[in-house]
């Protein structure tokens, strides 16, 4: 599932999931993504290995 790879960061495998998941635009599926990693992030804070700005570091949108 997408939150296995959204708590590991592999974004780029994440956004795939969540396209064919949803069937949806790679716009659509990085908004799905960031709304899910927020929600992760809240709940699961011990089973991110990075911080929030590490996370994101090496990632452009």
């Amino acid at each position: 599932m997408a939150d296995d790879t959204i708590v590991a960061g592999r974004i780029i495998l994440g956004l795939k999931t969540l396209r064919d998941h949803l069937g949806c635009s790679l716009h659509e599926a990085l908004d799905a993504y960031i709304a899910r990693y927020e929600v992760l992030r809240r709940e699961r804070q011990a089973d991110f290995a990075t911080s929030h700005e590490e996370y994101w570091a090496n990632f452009c949108s």
